[in-house]
Parts: C-alpha cells; sequence; structure tokens
C-alpha cells in the first residue's frame, strides 16, 4: 500500500475491500454523463465499505488525513455526480445492498444504499406494494444514488420525487459521526427536517449508509396508451389541460417528433411519425371514466389519435420505447452526440411555451434539439446535438442550451429537474436561487463539512479553502512513481486483477 494511503491499513478492512489497480480506479472515474463528454477523473483509490462502521472508519481516516471522499455506486448519473474531481477515495457503496428490515403492514422498508431500485418493488410486489417514485432507470440505479439527486421519474405527476418517499435515514459524516434522521412515523414537527436536507445533497454533506422507505399500494386498475398530435404545440397544450382537471394519469410524458424518429431507427418500434403523448392510468374504480375525460380534453386539441389499453405486454412495449429514448439519442448519428444532458423543469402552466422556446431558440440556431421527459410534471429533456469535431457548431449548440436554460427559469422553473447539479450546472446555480440562498448552502456545507472531504468540486464550482484546487492528486506524486515503477503495478490488493 503506497505511504499516502497506509492509514487505511488501519482500518481492518479485508484486502478485497480496497483496490488501487488502475482497471478498478478507471471505473470509477466517471458517470454516465461525465464518460460520454471525456470528462474521466481517476480516482487514487477505490474502496468498498460493507458496513456503517466502514464508512464512518474510513470518513474519520480521510478528514483526518485531508484526502477527498467521493460516493459511488451504479455510475448511471448524468451531470459528473460521481466523478472523484480531486482524486482521493471513491466510495463504492454497492456492496451495502440488504433489505435490512420490511414492515408490509406500515407500508415501509429499510434498504442499504446499494441496492438497485427495482429490486424494492420486486421484494414487495408480493405483498401488492411497490415504490412510486422510482425513476426510469430504476433497474440500473440504486436507492442511495437516487436519494443523492433526489431522483423523480415517469410516475412523478402523481406520486411525487424520491424525497417525498423518504422517511429517514442514516448517515455518516465527514468526521466519521453517524447520524440518524427522520423516524418510523408519516409526519413529524421535532426539530430540523434533516431527511431533506440529505436527500439531494450528492453526496456533499454525507453518506447515506440506511433509507427508509415508504411504500404504497398497487392500483387496481392501470390502463396504457398514447395520443398522437399533428402539431407539438396540441400537444403540449393538450397536456396542460389534462393535468391541471385532476385526471388520475400516473404518467404522461412527451415525445416530439425528433424524439420518435430517433426511437423507430433505433428500436424500430414503427410509431408514427408525429409528435405523441404516452400515458398510463391508475386508479382502484372508474378508470374508464377518467380514460374518457381524458379522451374527451385531448379531442379539444385536435388529437389524430387516442388509443388506451390495458393489454400488459402492449404497455411493457410502450414503456420500452420510452425508456430507451437515451439510448436512442446516442446512437442517432455517428456525426452528432448530445452536449448536455438538460432535464429542466416548470411550472404546468408554463410547459408549453418552455417547449415552444426550446425549439424555437434550436431552429434559430440551425440544430436539433430532442424535446421529450416526464411532461405531467413539467419536465422537459432538451438534448441539443452537436458534431464535436466543429467548434462552431459546438459554440451555437451551447448558446441554445444555455437560453433554454435561462428561459426555465424565467418561467419560475429549475434547471434541474432530477439529475442534480453535479459539475454540469454549477454556473446556474446562482440565477435559479439567489446570492443569499446560495450562499446559505455553502454555510451548511461548511458547518458540515469543514475540510471540503465529500464530493468536492460538486454543486459549488469552488471548495471551502482552495486546498482541493490543485492539477494532481495525492498519488502523482514521487513516492507513488517510485513504488509504482518498482513493483510494475499500483494495485497492492486485487488478487483477481
Amino acid at each position: 500500500m503506497t505511504g499516502a494511503y497506509s492509514f487505511l491499513e488501519d482500518l481492518g478492512l479485508e484486502d478485497d475491500q480496497l483496490s488501487f489497480a488502475e482497471s478498478r480506479r478507471a471505473d470509477h472515474a466517471a458517470d454516465w454523463g461525465a464518460e460520454q463528454r471525456g470528462r474521466e477523473v481517476l480516482p487514487d483509490v477505490v474502496v468498498w465499505p460493507e458496513s456503517t462502521d466502514d464508512v464512518a472508519a474510513v470518513l474519520s481516516a480521510a478528514t483526518d488525513h485531508d484526502v477527498p471522499v467521493t460516493p459511488y455506486a451504479a455510475g448511471t448519473g448524468l451531470e459528473g455526480n460521481a466523478v472523484p474531481a480531486h482524486g482521493g477515495i471513491s466510495l463504492d457503496l454497492t456492496r451495502m445492498d440488504d433489505i435490512v428490515d420490511y414492515r408490509p403492514d406500515d407500508f415501509q422498508i429499510d434498504v442499504g444504499p446499494g441496492l438497485i431500485g427495482s429490486a424494492v418493488d420486486d421484494h414487495v410486489a408480493r405483498d401488492g406494494l411497490f415504490f412510486p417514485p422510482l425513476p426510469s432507470s430504476g433497474d440500473i440505479s440504486t436507492v442511495g444514488g437516487m436519494i443523492a439527486t433526489d431522483a423523480s421519474g415517469m410516475q412523478t405527476v402523481r406520486y411525487g420525487e424520491v424525497s417525498d418517499w423518504v422517511l429517514g435515514l442514516e448517515a455518516v459524516l465527514a468526521d466519521g459521526t453517524v447520524v440518524q434522521t427522520g423516524s418510523r412515523a408519516i409526519k413529524s414537527s421535532s426539530g430540523y427536517n434533516l431527511t431533506d436536507l440529505l436527500v439531494g445533497s450528492e453526496g456533499t454533506l454525507a453518506v447515506v449508509t440506511e433509507a427508509t422507505l415508504e411504500l404504497a399500494g398497487r392500483p387496481q386498475q392501470i390502463h396504457g396508451g398514447r395520443a398522437i398530435f399533428e402539431t407539438l404545440e396540441d400537444a403540449t397544450e393538450a397536456i396542460f389541460d389534462a393535468v391541471r382537471t385532476e385526471i388520475a394519469v400516473a404518467r404522461i410524458e412527451l415525445l416530439d417528433e425528433l424524439s420518435v424518429r430517433m426511437t423507430n431507427d433505433y428500436l424500430d418500434t414503427g410509431l408514427p411519425d408525429a409528435p405523441m403523448v404516452f400515458l398510463e392510468f391508475h386508479a382502484n374504480h372508474g378508470i374508464e371514466e377518467e380514460i374518457d375525460l381524458c379522451r374527451a380534453i385531448f379531442e379539444e386539441h385536435d388529437v389524430l389519435e387516442f388509443e388506451v389499453s390495458a393489454s400488459d405486454s402492449e404497455m411493457d412495449d410502450l414503456w420500452e420505447a420510452r425508456r430507451e429514448i437515451a439510448f436512442a439519442v446516442k446512437h442517432y448519428d455517428d456525426d452528432l452526440e448530445m452536449l448536455h444532458p438538460g432535464d429542466v423543469t416548470v411550472p404546468i402552466s408554463a410547459y408549453p411555451e418552455m417547449v415552444t422556446e426550446a425549439k424555437r431558440i434550436s431552429a434559430e440556431y440551425d440544430l436539433l434539439t430532442t424535446c421529450y421527459g416526464h411532461a405531467g410534471d413539467g419536465n422537459l429533456h432538451h438534448n441539443v446535438m452537436v458534431d464535436f469535431d466543429d467548434p462552431e457548431m459546438v459554440e451555437r449548440g451551447e448558446e441554445v442550451y444555455q437560453q433554454t436554460v435561462e428561459k426555465a427559469i424565467e418561467l419560475g422553473g429549475t434547471v434541474t429537474g432530477e439529475h442534480g447539479i453535479g459539475e454540469g450546472k454549477q454556473q446556474f446555480l446562482e440565477a435559479e436561487h439567489g446570492a443569499g440562498a446560495v450562499e446559505m448552502m455553502r454555510r451548511i456545507k461548511r458547518a458540515l463539512d469543514p475540510t471540503d472531504t465529500l464530493n468536492p468540486g460538486k454543486i459549488f464550482p469552488e471548495t471551502v479553502d482552495g486546498k482541493r484546487v490543485q492539477e494532481t492528486s495525492v498519488l502523482e506524486s514521487t513516492e507513488f512513481a517510485d513504488a509504482t515503477n518498482a513493483s510494475g503495478s499500483a494495485d497492492a490488493t486485487d488478487s483477481d486483477e
């Protein structure tokens, strides 16, 4: 073990719980979004804690030795949230994937942060329960990652986001202190709401080691389908009217014509080449009345086709097409790539204007921009497509992205509805929240993590005292170089590599 990290030897970790191997470090250098943009940063070492005690020991020692720690899980983030921006330790929590306790009578489950989200649904399905805010990537992302970014998905319009379903957390602060937030009660007026403070903090304030999640009963009636429109404006106006009428819709997803075309090319789905809305209705009774009301509203906006079915296979095909859009965008054109993963969210009354403006701005700069998303809660994924070998096109793309985000803020919305700030949206933080609120956030960060141990370089572009702003990591030193040259490898722990 290298001298810079010899303190890890004193923590009681097993040999397979840490690695200096370049391949393991490379696996933790980026999340999905950072990898697409070539923004990987190698951590100096990867550590796999298997308990809260392990996490506490690593954080306490890292803080004492002024070593940054970046929590890591499935790596499915889109804004560089899990990139070890200043090297140090990548703390991989995927081994903490236990279902600790399950209380179906209370509609609650306690789980480790490394548990894949869909595993929660699988475990509780036998009791007719489910975890409503599961995002579209729930079968590949972890509970801890969802909590870190306060994720949300296609059912947010009816059920809310992850923070609405987290009752309490066990977490470890930067100095190794273990804290419990919230309780098993469904409401509380006791003290500060520390649970909500940690949810969405992207691992900058604490590392979550256990979560108490609230569950819901599965609706007895589920029908899904699609509506096709002649224009994008008709589709967005229909969505607004349906949502404000409070129809029992659990999912209402927008796809512009470009997104449909990309999906057809990628999956050979054969969808009509037109703007469309995917829908899913949830009810325990009277679902046909809800569907009829939605159809009537959509007909007021010149819907061309409205089809709804109770068939599981038809609904599975429908939602597979929606889930695969991100990959369809990626594979659409070998010369074009997504510039940034846009995910603005605006009040539902402003949604039609938001979509119209996103398309107008894109056309003004002669670029392709896909517009799709969880329309029922005002969310819009706007992905500007550029050729990174064409600097002038990239410059135009940046202008399109910037103006679109600024429009969302102008309409009373947010720069990120579900991906988080991470590294990619730091420049918009003050524009959305104001200088006073951002300084308040900085004070909270300084109070809980004065040494900037936890995930430095995220949310805020600067660090607490500048110590993390350096060109090289701890291991890029003469001592580490000599050790590597002598052994032929920087790995002293992995027997399988």
